[in-house]
């Protein structure tokens, strides 16, 4: 077991990988309560197209089935493992992203028996023809119930504009007619190729001794048979050209309109440090120019045309990234033309070195103030890790960054070719 000393943060991370290729991490946080705890595997909604493990030939299997997979994993031959769980005093819960499946519990007792548990049901599949025909029903039913929420269609119709190819366009649980094919079989073919230790990763935040949690996890894994690690072939394809469609309109009962402003990552192949400085030069900079504090977001306010769902986020994995920016907005035309004349505003103009330090100096406060929940560590640290990046280099990257920096990302991220609109409005609305 390998200690990672962060002597800034006051931070001791120790990590270990087993035998069978997985990649342990434990964080001890003396007057936590509460342990959280992730195993998440680098598996999500875009890896439909691969090969599968012990075959040479590349599948394509169904849209949503990385989704399906995390709902059918909570079976087994003797019930719910969420009753189990909650047996033992824990929160259990799971999530699909495009890139990643997690599954996590929270807990203040039973630790050691809350971890046993989490390992042992994700690492035992247990499916059949009868329950997985059961499930479509139950998935279909949230597929129907996302396809009527109007922020959720805002924000996929702007990634399905960027996009003409990378399954990033697909929503994470798929169509109806995609899930209706998934079959017991699929589901196995892409369990085995995807959740074999090597491709996971293990992260376990609280008050917990070190070695006790690390040697009970080496026995749990000690006990299981796995084939041998093998590099997983992949076949999604990384998509950088300008945006599918420039502009969108969905019209959906809605009393107000929601409007979002999406800029496609043209270079998206950065890992490691580079990914780290760019997505935090990007986040610093949406930050100043559409932060509650900005002059944008003040003179917005103040004319009515946001409110309070303005936002901005970006998002940046291997393949595909994207920023996004917007909200409910009763003028949703005046709200495009200021975030593009805002950003074009930056663009025309040096950035201050005050401005930008100050705008930093929030980030490294934002930043440490997350260190305080467990469930942002873990969750956060699995999302560096699987693109090379490191959760403790957040605060001397950013401490690294200058104003040339921010300009760097600024021209390179929002160009006009990789700009796209997406708008939700009801269809009685001029």
């Amino acid at each position: 077991m390998k200690p990672l000393e962060f002597k800034q943060l006051e931070e001791t991370l120790y990590y270990e990988q087993l035998d069978n290729g997985l990649d342990v991490y434990i964080l001890p946080k003396t007057g936590f309560h509460k342990t959280f705890a992730t195993f998440t595997t680098k598996y999500g909604s875009i890896d439909n197209h691969f090969v599968p493990l012990g075959q040479t030939e590349p599948v394509k299997v169904p849209d949503g089935i990385a989704h399906f997979l995390e709902h059918k994993m909570f079976e087994s031959e003797e019930g719910d493992v969420f009753h189990t769980f909650g047996k033992q005093g824990a929160q259990a819960n799971a999530f699909t992203s495009f890139t990643r499946t997690a599954y996590l519990f929270s807990s203040t007792s039973n630790v050691n028996q809350n971890v046993e548990t989490l390992l042992d049901f994700v690492q035992h599949p247990y499916f059949t023809d009868e329950t997985v025909e059961k499930e479509k029903g139950i998935i279909g039913q949230e597929i129907t119930m996302y396809d009527d929420d109007p922020d959720w269609r805002a924000y996929f119709g702007t990634i399905e504009n960027m996009y003409s190819t990378h399954p990033v366009k697909i929503d994470i649980a798929g169509t109806i007619p995609s899930i209706s094919k998934i079959t017991k079989e699929d589901l196995y073919t892409c369990y085995e190729t995807f959740y074999h230790p090597s491709n996971m990763l293990l992260f376990i935040v609280g008050s917990v001794d070190v070695n006790e949690m690390m040697e009970l996890v080496r026995a749990n894994q000690s006990k299981k048979e796995f084939a041998e690690p093998k590099p997983i072939e992949r076949h999604v394809k990384p998509e950088g050209t300008p945006v599918d469609r420039t502009e969108h309109v969905v019209a959906m009962p809605v009393h107000t309109p929601k409007v979002f402003v999406g800029f496609k990552e043209s270079n998206p192949t950065r890992q490691g440090k580079e990914l780290l400085k760019y997505e935090l030069s990007l986040n610093v900079l949406l930050d100043l120019m559409f932060g509650p504090s900005s002059e944008a977001y003040e003179a917005m306010y103040e004319a009515g045309i946001i409110n309070e769902t303005f936002a901005f986020d970006y998002t940046a994995e291997y393949g595909f990234g994207f920023s996004i920016i917007g909200g409910d907005s009763t003028k949703p035309e005046e709200l495009k033309e200021k975030v593009i004349e805002t950003i074009a505003a930056f663009k025309q103009r040096p950035l201050a070195k005050e401005e930008a330090d100050r705008a930093i100096k929030k980030k490294i406060g934002a930043f440490l103030r997350s260190l305080n929940s467990p469930e942002n560590i873990a969750n956060e640290f699995t999302r560096y890790a699987f693109n090379g990046m490191n959760l403790f280099d957040v605060v001397p990257m950013l401490e690294s960054l200058e104003a040339s920096d921010l300009e760097t990302v600024l021209h390179h991220h929002f160009k006009s070719e990789y700009r796209t609109v997406a708008t939700v409005k009801d269809k009685d609305m001029s």
